[in-house]
């Protein structure tokens, strides 16, 4: 585990809250932008949800001319195959787990608690998602992609098999090519994972209609586990 956690921006909607989600950015990004959506969600008034927003570390990028900027993993090509750094992705994989411990140390569970991301952060929200040995709520995965869909069923922790996913993604993504997150939703969906979809005619961003959509499903498997006991 990282002898630190990432620094991270928490908005709760309620006191004392029972349940979160932690949501990664994309690559460049930080934490605050993807804070700003919480308003947007749509969530009801009856969930109390601590939202954190981790910031990633700060490494250079081989793709971007090994410039410097917040990533979860360095990205050396461009292609999907050779895209990710794996050794990078256990990384943050490791600091995504160090979150989650820390939210089960402040009284909520895993099984109330879900990833999410966009882009990087989407990604590793997969990653870690279906590794981690406690069973979540839910990952929320937005205009990204699977890493290492050849290693999943190796690798993927039997607490998770059944994790409902939601995924969504701009069918003119130029960054995140549509192709390749249809190819990772048919893996998805091939290993016997549920998963809600969704497509929109946008580039590498996302819409208000994606994002209430996110809150809904949210708002669904948050509610589907408040009488369930604490782990």
């Amino acid at each position: 585990m990282p002898d630190e956690l990432l620094e991270s921006i928490e908005i709760e909607t309620a006191p004392n809250p029972d349940a979160a989600v932690i949501w990664m950015h994309g690559l460049g990004d930080d934490g605050r932008g993807w804070s700003e959506i919480v308003p947007s969600l749509g969530l009801p008034a009856h969930l109390a949800i601590r939202f954190v927003f981790p910031h990633a570390p700060v490494m250079p990028v081989t793709i971007n001319n090994g410039m410097r900027m917040r990533a979860w993993y360095d990205i050396r090509q461009a292609n999907l195959n050779e895209r990710a750094d794996l050794d990078g992705v256990r990384r943050s994989q490791a600091q995504v787990g160090a979150l989650l411990a820390r939210e089960a140390e402040r009284g909520v569970a895993p099984l109330r608690t879900l990833l999410a991301g966009f882009s990087q952060g989407g990604a590793i929200a997969l990653y870690a998602g279906l590794r981690v040995d406690a069973r979540l709520a839910g990952i929320v995965a937005l205009s990204t992609y699977l890493i290492a869909p050849e290693r999943l069923a190796a690798e993927a922790s039997a607490a998770n098999r059944d994790v409902p996913i939601f995924m969504a993604h701009g069918m003119r993504d130029p960054v995140v090519a549509y192709a390749w997150a249809e190819r990772s939703r048919d893996a998805l969906k091939a290993g016997g994972w549920p998963l809600e979809w969704h497509a929109y005619p946008m580039e590498h961003s996302a819409v208000i209609d994606e994002i209430v959509a996110a809150g809904a499903f949210i708002t669904r498997v948050l509610s589907d586990r408040r009488s369930k006991p604490r782990q």
